[in-house]
C-alpha cells in the first residue's frame, strides 16, 4: 500500500472511531447546528494561521475551542434563541474567515481542500495531529460517559443529584471542537458535521442501549472511511466527499432494513 493511502486509512478510521460516540451524543443532544457552527468558524482559524504564520491546524483548534467557550457563555445570558446566535456566529465567523483569506494575495491557498477536505493529503505530521486529537477524545469521553449520559436523560435531575451540568455540557463542546478541528484535513470545513451525524443516526435505529449506538456508529464510520477511500482510488473522486457519500448511502440502506425488535 503506498505511503499516502496508508496516511489517509489510519487518519479516517482514527476520526471515525471517537466521532461514532461523540456524534451520538450530537444526535441525542440535536447539537447538528452547533457543530455546523464550529465547522464554519474553522475556516477563521486558517485564515488566522496563514496571518501568524503559525500552523492552520493549531489556530483552527484554538479559535473552535474558544468559540465552544464564548457560546456557552452567550447562551446563558437568554437574550437571543440559541439557533439564532449559532446561526449569526456560523455565518459571520464563515464569511469574515474568506474575506481574510482574500487579502491574502501573497499566499496561495487551496481553499477546496480545506472547504471540501483532501484526505488523500495526509502526511505524517497530520496524522500524528489527528491521531493525538482523537486518542484525547476518547479517554474524555471514557471518564465522562456516565456524566453525559446523565444530563442527556434528565439534566434538571442530574443537576440534582449534584453533578456539575454546566461544566459537563462545556466539556462535551469541547470535545466536538477537538473533534472538528482535526477533521479538517479530511473531509473538509463544510462536510464535518455528517461525519458526526450520518453514521450515529445511521446506528440509532438498529441499536438496544447508548452503549450499541456507540460502538455501531464507530464501526459505521470506519467502513464509510474504507468504501470512501476504495471509490475515490478507483473512480478518481474526491476523498472526503466519497466518504460521505458512502455514509449517506449506508444510512438509506440502514432505513430499508427492519428496525430491531
Amino acid at each position: 500500500m503506498a505511503d499516502f493511502l496508508l496516511y489517509a486509512l489510519l487518519a479516517g478510521l482514527a476520526l471515525a472511531l471517537v466521532a461514532g460516540p461523540l456524534g451520538s451524543f450530537v444526535v441525542w443532544r440535536r447539537m447538528a447546528y452547533f457543530g455546523d457552527t464550529l465547522s464554519h468558524a474553522a475556516l477563521l482559524g486558517v485564515a488566522v494561521g496563514f496571518l501568524l504564520d503559525v500552523s492552520p491546524t493549531l489556530t483552527v483548534t484554538v479559535g473552535c475551542l474558544a468559540l465552544a467557550v464564548v457560546l456557552v457563555v452567550l447562551q446563558r445570558r437568554r437574550g437571543l434563541a440559541a439557533d439564532t446566535l449559532l446561526g449569526i456566529l456560523a455565518h459571520s465567523t464563515l464569511s469574515l474567515g474568506l474575506v481574510a483569506l482574500s487579502f491574502m494575495h501573497e499566499v496561495r491557498i487551496d481553499l477546496m481542500s480545506y472547504l471540501f477536505g483532501d484526505l488523500l493529503a495526509v502526511g505524517p505530521a497530520d496524522l500524528r495531529w489527528i491521531l493525538g486529537g482523537s486518542a484525547v477524545v476518547l479517554v474524555a469521553l471514557a471518564c465522562l460517559w456516565r456524566p453525559l449520559l446523565a444530563i442527556t436523560v434528565h439534566e434538571e435531575l442530574a443537576q440534582v443529584e449534584g453533578l456539575p451540568v454546566t461544566w459537563i455540557r462545556l466539556a462535551l463542546m469541547l470535545l466536538v471542537a477537538i473533534v472538528i478541528a482535526v477533521a479538517m484535513k479530511i473531509v473538509g470545513v463544510l462536510l464535518i458535521t455528517s461525519l458526526l451525524i450520518i453514521p450515529a443516526a445511521t446506528a440509532q435505529r438498529h441499536a438496544r442501549s447508548p452503549e450499541q449506538m456507540a460502538c455501531g456508529a464507530s464501526l459505521l464510520g470506519m467502513a464509510a472511511v474504507c468504501l470512501g477511500l476504495t471509490l475515490s482510488w478507483y473512480q478518481d473522486t474526491p476523498a472526503g466527499p466519497s466518504v460521505v457519500v458512502a455514509a449517506a448511502g449506508m444510512f438509506l440502506l440502514g432505513y430499508l432494513l427492519p428496525r430491531r425488535a
